[in-house]
């Protein structure tokens, strides 16, 4: 018998992966006023039906702004903090 471990919590995930790049694509216009007002999400671009941003922590009051939306495509990245980028 295998030994269940618990999922990670948030205070374990390493910094550098709680910031992601969000790209998701919608049929239609994608719900931009509902994206900027959620909690952790800045920088939010959009192209045609494609809504790119960025998303701090967890993606809960992000996935709430898309309800109600028909997603067509979603792919998130992680991205590193900018306290751990190296300065040009």
């Amino acid at each position: 018998m295998l030994a269940r471990r618990a999922p990670p919590s948030v205070a374990s995930v390493p910094e550098e992966l709680r910031i992601q790049r969000v790209e998701v694509g919608f049929v239609g216009a994608p719900p931009v006023r509902q994206v900027e007002r959620a909690s952790g999400v800045s920088g939010v671009e959009v192209d045609g039906s494609i809504l790119r941003c960025l998303v701090f922590g967890s993606f809960q009051p992000f996935l709430e702004a898309l309800r109600g939306y028909e997603v067509t495509s979603l792919e998130s990245r992680p991205t590193p903090s900018t306290s751990h980028m190296e300065e040009p």
